[in-house]
């Protein structure tokens, strides 16, 4: 199951559990699309992968599989670190 991380890890952005920003690559590294597209170029920096838009859980599953709360940020140059 999807952790549904709660922020881009690049700039700190929200990102909750519905937002259409949301994006991840296949180990769910979490950026937003602004940052995905002006300082990532479109791939995932930490394995290389494409990055696809992040599923959004129905709001019944979302009450009893609830998303994770841990913030994640990257030390990446591009994102500031």
């Amino acid at each position: 199951m999807l952790e549904l991380r709660p922020n881009c890890e690049c700039c700190d952005r929200d990102l909750p559990p519905d937002s259409r920003d949301a994006l991840i690559c296949s180990f769910e590294c979490t950026w937003c699309r602004d940052c995905a597209a002006t300082r990532l170029g479109g791939r995932c920096p930490n394995c290389g992968g494409d990055l696809q838009p992040r599923p959004i859980r129905p709001p019944e599953k979302l009450a009893k599989f609830p998303a994770a709360t841990t913030r994640k940020r990257s030390k990446l140059a591009a994102c500031g670190g």
